[in-house]
């Protein structure tokens, strides 16, 4: 079991989440799959931990659950995070305090346990999953609590990707456009579509593809793979 590559994947239940799991599975990996209220699961090399990812203590369980059972972690994919489109003058008290709790707690805490394993034994990855809305604004998806908490985690990139470079861990992220999710009603598919120069909203498979494309590429870190049908590169 020592030598079984693993990788921890938060706001796992379902969506991007939920693909990563099984792209992971089918690379061979053994997976913890964290999100409030995720199933247990009957596979042996798949353990679900239920719980608010913000939580330091739910974070501690899910790291402490992988080392447990399968001795490492190889891998952390920060998947978990809301998204409020609004208006920012009608941002709440509650949707302010939700998406630092979520997006900024939920990286912070389970980061700071899987690369304190990492670094003991010299290797490691950490993929943070952003939007390309923190670079790329558009007047058709107002946008800024997610621009401040999401552009945080893609902030951080750089700057774990100097501080742990040397000690074998690398720090990379995804930002993905539009994605069909459950999120997205698919009377919208359209609509969101059409913001992408390609044409189309993105899919699950296209994410999965990209994260799984940066694990897989041992000689890149702090790098930003954007997965956003052209979004990043002009309108």
């Amino acid at each position: 079991m020592e030598t079984r590559k693993v990788a921890v994947i938060t706001g796992a239940s379902q969506g991007i989440g939920a693909g990563l799991v099984d792209g992971y599975r089918k690379l061979g990996y053994a997976v913890v799959a964290n999100s409030r209220s995720i199933a247990p699961s009957e596979d042996f090399d798949l353990v679900t931990v239920a719980g608010d990812i913000s939580d330091p203590e739910v974070a501690e369980r899910v790291i402490a659950t992988a080392v447990e059972r399968f001795g490492r972690v190889d891998t952390l994919v920060n998947n978990a995070g809301i998204f409020i489109a609004k208006p920012f003058a009608d941002y709440t008290q509650e949707d302010y305090d939700n998406a630092l709790r979520v997006n900024l707690g939920g990286f912070f805490h389970i980061s700071q346990k899987a690369m304190a394993n990492m670094v003991e034994r010299g290797s490691g990855h950490v993929v943070n999953i952003t939007t390309t809305l923190v670079e790329n604004a558009n007047s058709n998806v107002p946008s800024a609590l997610a621009s401040l908490t999401k552009g945080g985690l893609a902030s951080v990139v750089k700057s774990l990707a100097i501080e742990y470079a040397a000690r074998g861990v690398r720090v990379n992220a995804v930002s993905p456009g539009i994605i069909k999710t459950p999120l997205h009603a698919e009377e919208t598919h359209d609509a969101y579509g059409a913001l992408h120069p390609v044409g189309r909203m993105g899919t699950i498979d296209d994410v999965v593809h990209g994260v799984l494309y940066l694990e897989q590429a041992r000689f890149v870190t702090g790098e930003f793979l954007h997965v956003d049908g052209g979004q990043s590169a002009g309108n």
